[in-house]
C-alpha cells in the first residue's frame, strides 16, 4: 500500500502526506464533500477537485492489485509461473503492461500457432532459427513430414513453424508496449466517405471529414469524437495510418537467430505476417480506445464545467412567480407558483396564430397577477416563446406593472421532467404541459433545486454527450450534481427527495424516508431529529448534517454550514466573548479580533476554526451570484430577423472546445467561435465564458439553408491599443506596424562607440590578415566588359476576364465571406 501511495502521489503531485489521509477517509466511508468541508486538518486543506483525483486513481490501483492477484494465480496453476515472470508481473503499475504479460499464457482459443504446436512443429523452428550451418530450410524440415496431421511438404513444415515464431512475436510484452507507444507517437488518423454514402444528404454533416487526416497524437476530442460518430454510422471509414515497413524490419531485427541459418529469407514474410494478422488489428484497437478515453474525459470535463455554471446560476429567490409554456396549436400554459414553489392556479391562453385570441388572452392575465401577488413572469424560450414574450411585455406596460420582471427561461429538459415519476408523485392530477409550466417558474426561482430532478444529459450543456462512455459520463455528472448541491447547502424543511438524495451521505432512499418523516411529523426542528428518521444513522447524521439547513429552528446554528460535531467551538467563542449566539452571528466587530488560534483543540484545527468564524460572519451563505435578468432585442424573433453586423445581447448556453453557442432570442444559437471570443489568444473557451453567462455579440453572417449563425464577442470589445487585427481565424497576431513618420532620434549615449574612435574610422597600422591569405592582385588593363545576355521579349498582357461579384455578403469585421466563415466554423457535427 506505501508503494501506490508514493505512485499517487508523485502522478498527482500532491503531498504524500494528504493523499494518504484522504485514502484513510474513504476506506472509513466518508464522502468527497465532506472531505473537503470538514476533514481540512487531515488534508491539509486540499480541495473537491484533488480529492476526486486520488479517489479515481486509489480505484485503479484496486483493481489492477485484484487483477494481479488473479493473473498470478492463474499462471501459477498452469505451473508457469517463473520468479523473474513473477517479479515482472509485481512491478507492474499499469493495466496494459500486466496484461501484456499474461497474454502468453491467457487461455485462448485454437490458432494458427496452436495447430502447429499439436503438429510437433515447435521443434522444427528451433532447430531453424540455430542452424549454424546454412543448410536449406526445406531439407530441416523434411522429419517432420506427416501426411495424417496434413503436412505433406517441407513448405507446409516451414509455413507452420512459421506461425509458431509470429505468435511468439505478437506475445512479446517488450514488442507490444514498443508499438503501442509508436503508433501513439506516428500514428495518423485518416478518414474518407464510404462509397455507398457520397449521394446521402445525410452523409453531409461530416463533409470536413471527406478526406480527413491528423495525428492521433494531436487530435482535439471533439473531432476525434465526431470521426468516431461518423464510423459509427456507417458514413466514414477510419484507419490509423503507420508506417508498416518500418516496423516489420524492426520486428525481424528482435528475432533471434543464427547468422548463417538459412532460415533468414522467411523471417520477414513472418515478421509481416505477426505484423498484419496478430499486432497491427489489436495495436490499432488498443491506441484507438487510449485516445477515445483521453476524448471521453475532455469532453465529459467540458459537461462538467457547463453544468456546474448552469446549476450554480443566480436563483432569483422566492418570488410569486407566473410560468408560460410556450405553445402554438395547443396554446400557452400559465401556472402561478407561490414562493415556495407550491402550484396555486393554471390556465390556457391562445395569443398566438391560428386563434390569436388576445382579448381573452388578456383577460386571463390579468385575472392571475389580480387574484396573486405575482413578483415575476418566467416564459420557456421553445417554439413561439419570443412572440408571447413580446406580447406579455406589451400587455406589462399597457396595464402599468413595470415592476414585474419578465424574463426568458431555458426549458432544455423540461420536458423530460413532465414526464418523469418524480413530475407524477409532485403533480398527479395534472397533465404533462402544466408539469412543464411549472419546472419553467421554479427554475426562475432556484435552477439547482429543480434541474436536479432532470437526467444532466437532457440539459444540453455538453458535446458529444452520446457518444462518450455513459458509465463515466453518469459518475462525472453526477459528481457535479452533489459537488454543487453541498456547496450551495439544502433547506431541509422545503427540499424534494432528489434534491436530498444528492446531499453527502443520504442518497435515494433516506432521501425518501425524510420526505415521508417530514410529511407524518411536521416539520424539523433541530438536526438531531434526523436521527428519528428511519434507516438514518450516526454514519449518515455525520455526512450530511453540515449540508442540511433548518431556518427558524430551535438553534441558529441549524441554519449555517456550522457541523453539529463543532458547536463546542462554538460554545468556547460565546464564553470568551461574552454573547450569546444569536448575538454573535453576523457580529463582524465581535468576530473580527478574534484569533483562531484561541480555540484550537486536539480535534479542530486552525482551518476549522476559520470557516467556523466565516461562517458565523454570515450564516448558510449562499454562494451563488446575484441574479439578474437578461432582456432579448425587441423585433428579433427568428433568425429571418437577423442582419450581418447587427449588435445583440445574448446568453451563453453552452461551451465547447470549439466556441460557445448563444442563445440570442430566434429559437436558434449562434456560434461564437474560439477565435472571435477575444483580441488575446484563447486555447479554451471555458477560460473565458460560462454557461448562463451574459454577452454582447455582433452578428458575423446568417446561413438560413445551413441553420448557422455566425457572432462575435471580439468585435463589440476595443481592441488592444497599436495592435493589428489578426485575419479571420488565426490565433497569432501580426507584429505591430511602425508609425508613419520618421524614427524618432535615438538619445545621445546609448549608442556603443565603435572600435576605432566616434567617425568608426579604421584603426591605423597595417590591416590585419585575412583568413585564407592574402588576396591575389588584380590583372593589370582595362577590365574586360560584362558579356551581355539577350532578354527574349515580354509577351503582351491578356487582359483580365472581369471576375463575376460573389453573392455572399463580407462579415464588416473581417472581410471574410459568409460561405468561408461557415466552413471554418465546421467542426463536425453538434
Amino acid at each position: 500500500m506505501d508503494q501506490v501511495l508514493d505512485l499517487m502521489a508523485k502522478e498527482l503531485k500532491l503531498p504524500r502526506a494528504g493523499v494518504a489521509a484522504i485514502v484513510a477517509l474513504l476506506e472509513e466511508g466518508n464522502t468527497v464533500p465532506f472531505i473537503a468541508r470538514y476533514r481540512k486538518e487531515r488534508t491539509g486543506s486540499l480541495d473537491e477537485v484533488a480529492i476526486r483525483a486520488v479517489e479515481d486513481r486509489h480505484t485503479y490501483y484496486k483493481d489492477l492489485l485484484e487483477r494481479r492477484k488473479t493473473v498470478l494465480k492463474s499462471i501459477q496453476e498452469q505451473g508457469k509461473l517463473t520468479p523473474e515472470l513473477q517479479t515482472k508481473i509485481e512491478a507492474t503499475w499499469v493495466k496494459a503492461e500486466l496484461e501484456d504479460l499474461y497474454l502468453p499464457f491467457k487461455p485462448k482459443k485454437r490458432t494458427k500457432a496452436t495447430v502447429a504446436r499439436e503438429r510437433g512443429l515447435e521443434p522444427l523452428l528451433e532447430a531453424l532459427l540455430a542452424d549454424a550451418t546454412g543448410a536449406d530450410p526445406l531439407l530441416l524440415a523434411e522429419p517432420f513430414l506427416k501426411d495424417e496431421e496434413g503436412l505433406r511438404t517441407p513448405s507446409e513444415c516451414v509455413e507452420g513453424a512459421g506461425h509458431i515464431l509470429a505468435e511468439r512475436l505478437a506475445e512479446d510484452a517488450e514488442i507490444r508496449a514498443w508499438l503501442r507507444h509508436e503508433f501513439h507517437e506516428q500514428g495518423v488518423l485518416h478518414s474518407v466517405i464510404r462509397e455507398e454514402r457520397k449521394a446521402d444528404q445525410a452523409a453531409l454533416r461530416f463533409k470536413p471529414y471527406f478526406d480527413f487526416s491528423e495525428p492521433i497524437r494531436k487530435i482535439p476530442s471533439h473531432r476525434l469524437l465526431a470521426l468516431r460518430r461518423g464510423e459509427k454510422e456507417e458514413i466514414l471509414t477510419v484507419k490509423l495510418a503507420v508506417d508498416r515497413e518500418k516496423f516489420v524490419t524492426h520486428l525481424v531485427a528482435r528475432i533471434a537467430i543464427e547468422a548463417a541459418s538459412g532460415y533468414r529469407r522467411f523471417l520477414h514474410e513472418v515478421a509481416g505476417d505477426a505484423f498484419d494478422r496478430l499486432l497491427a488489428p489489436t495495436i490499432e484497437s488498443e491506441v484507438r480506445y487510449e485516445a477515445k478515453k483521453k476524448a471521453d474525459t475532455e469532453a465529459i470535463k467540458v459537461f462538467q464545467t457547463n453544468l456546474d455554471h448552469l446549476l450554480l446560476a443566480p436563483p432569483a429567490g422566492q418570488r410569486c412567480t407566473l410560468g408560460v409554456d410556450p405553445g402554438i396549436r395547443t396554446g400557452c400554459k400559465l401556472v402561478v407558483i407561490n414562493r415556495l414553489g407550491q402550484l396555486i392556479q393554471n390556465e390556457v391562453i391562445y395569443p398566438l396564430e391560428p386563434k390569436r385570441d388576445l382579448e381573452g388572452s388578456r383577460a386571463l392575465l390579468e385575472k392571475l397577477c389580480s387574484e396573486n401577488p405575482v413578483e415575476a413572469i418566467a416564459i420557456g424560450n421553445g417554439t413561439g416563446g419570443r412572440e408571447v414574450e413580446a406580447f406579455i411585455r406589451e400587455w406589462l406596460r399597457e396595464t402599468g406593472r413595470n415592476h414585474i420582471i419578465c424574463v426568458s427561461v431555458s426549458e432544455a429538459g423540461a420536458s423530460v421532467y413532465s414526464a418523469s415519476d418524480i413530475a407524477r408523485e409532485e403533480f398527479p392530477e395534472h397533465d404533462v404541459t402544466v408539469r412543464g409550466a411549472v419546472s419553467i417558474a421554479r427554475r426562475f426561482q432556484d435552477p439547482l433545486a429543480e434541474l436536479v430532478k432532470v437526467d444532466p444529459k437532457s440539459i444540453g450543456v455538453g458535446q458529444y454527450q452520446h457518444d462518450v462512455n455513459q458509465t463515466a459520463l453518469k459518475k462525472g455528472l453526477d459528481d457535479v450534481v452533489e459537488s454543487c448541491v453541498n456547496r450551495v447547502g439544502v433547506d431541509l424543511n422545503s427540499a424534494s427527495y432528489k434534491l436530498l438524495a444528492y446531499v453527502a451521505g443520504i442518497g435515494e432512499g433516506l432521501a425518501k424516508n425524510i420526505v415521508a418523516h417530514r410529511f407524518e411529523h411536521g416539520a424539523f426542528r433541530r438536526r438531531e431529529q434526523l436521527l428519528e428518521v428511519s434507516r438514518f444513522g450516526a454514519k449518515a447524521f455525520e455526512q450530511a448534517a453540515g449540508f442540511l439547513r433548518i431556518q427558524g429552528g430551535e438553534d441558529p446554528l441549524d441554519a449555517s454550514a456550522v457541523h453539529p460535531e463543532s458547536y463546542p467551538v462554538v460554545q468556547r467563542i460565546c464564553q470568551l466573548t461574552g454573547k450569546t449566539i444569536p448575538e454573535l452571528i453576523g457580529n463582524d466587530a465581535a468576530l473580527d479580533g478574534l484569533d483562531p488560534k484561541l480555540f484550537v483543540d486536539e480535534r479542530f484545527g486552525v482551518e476549522t476554526v476559520r470557516d467556523i468564524l466565516a461562517e458565523l460572519k454570515k450564516p448558510g451563505r449562499d454562494p451563488r451570484q446575484r441574479f439578474e435578468a437578461v432582456q432579448f432585442r425587441e423585433g428579433v424573433n427568428k433568425p429571418d430577423d437577423l442582419e450581418v453586423g447587427m449588435e445583440l445581447q445574448g446568453i451563453v448556453t453552452n461551451v465547447t472546445d470549439f466556441g460557445a453557442f448563444v442563445d440570442v432570442g430566434v429559437h436558434q444559437d449562434g456560434l461564437v467561435h474560439l477565435s472571435e471570443i477575444a483580441h488575446r489568444y484563447v486555447k479554451n473557451p471555458a477560460d473565458a465564458l460560462s454557461v448562463g453567462q451574459a454577452v454582447k455579440v455582433k452578428v458575423l453572417g446568417v446561413d438560413l439553408a445551413a441553420k448557422r449563425i455566425a457572432l462575435s464577442i471580439k468585435a463589440l470589445l476595443p481592441a488592444p491599443e497599436g495592435a493589428v487585427r489578426p485575419q479571420q481565424g488565426s490565433h497569432h497576431r501580426r507584429p505591430q506596424a511602425r508609425p508613419e513618420g520618421a524614427r524618432p532620434p535615438r538619445p545621445e549615449g546609448t549608442r556603443p562607440p565603435r572600435p576605432g574612435g566616434p567617425q568608426g574610422a579604421r584603426p591605423e597600422g597595417p590591416r590585419p590578415p585575412q583568413a585564407g591569405g592574402p588576396r591575389p592582385p588584380r590583372p593589370e588593363g582595362p577590365r574586360p566588359p560584362r558579356p551581355q545576355t539577350e532578354r527574349p521579349p515580354r509577351p503582351e498582357r491578356e487582359a483580365r476576364p472581369a471576375q463575376p461579384r460573389r453573392e455572399a455578403p463580407a462579415t464588416p469585421a473581417t472581410g471574410a465571406s459568409l460561405a468561408d466563415l461557415m466552413a471554418k466554423f465546421s467542426k463536425g457535427p453538434r
